[in-house]
């Protein structure tokens, strides 16, 4: 994986796959929240995202951030790990979700926009591109627009961005755009 900047990431697996003790981490000894830079290209506007849920999975994944070097975890709710349900037609999440390093929603600030305080998370970001993301990837995105959601009366802002690689992307500048080639995807 790259991050834009010319660095390569690689990642290891420990544990098991959808099970409370799994963890994916950075092979090189950084953390993706911390040491990866926000900006892959800052003059151009793009950004770093790391790929926490890849496309087409139901396994809810997520930086743990109270842990060293913040690996993706199975995220957890009342001691089991949560998965996202299907949807017909769609299987799991229907876009690459992950999130901006270096960001963090904060609990003590209530967003006016909301009158809700911040999740104390990194800010979730969505890649809404055809490829297929794997889980720990770090890839350059470019933000069309954001949703403002009210998670158990938590501020829980979303970006919804494209790969820059993306076949479409030269066609996509704002959340306007996102109707106009993937008519329906935000309703």
């Amino acid at each position: 994986m790259s991050s834009g900047d010319g660095v390569k990431y690689d990642t290891v697996e420990r544990g098991s796959l959808y099970s409370l003790d799994y963890r994916e981490a950075l092979m090189a000894f950084i953390s993706p929240w911390h040491d990866i830079p926000l900006y892959a290209d800052a003059s151009k506007k793009i950004y770093n995202m790391i790929v926490e849920i890849p496309r087409w999975t139901n396994a809810k994944m997520e930086m743990s951030t109270k842990e060293p070097m913040t690996p993706i975890k199975q995220d957890v709710k009342k001691g089991l790990p949560r998965f996202v349900h299907n949807i017909f037609p769609h299987k799991g999440y229907i876009w690459n979700y992950g999130a901006l390093p270096q960001t963090w929603e904060d609990p003590n600030h209530v967003v006016p926009e909301t009158n809700a305080i911040g999740d104390n998370d990194p800010i979730d970001v969505v890649d809404i591109g055809s490829k297929v993301q794997k889980r720990g990837a770090v890839i350059q995105v470019k933000v069309l627009g954001v949703v403002a959601l009210i998670d158990e009366g938590e501020t829980d802002w979303k970006l919804i961005s494209i790969d820059v690689t993306d076949p479409l992307a030269d066609q996509m500048n704002n959340i306007g755009d996102v109707e106009k080639h993937f008519p329906g995807l935000l309703k």
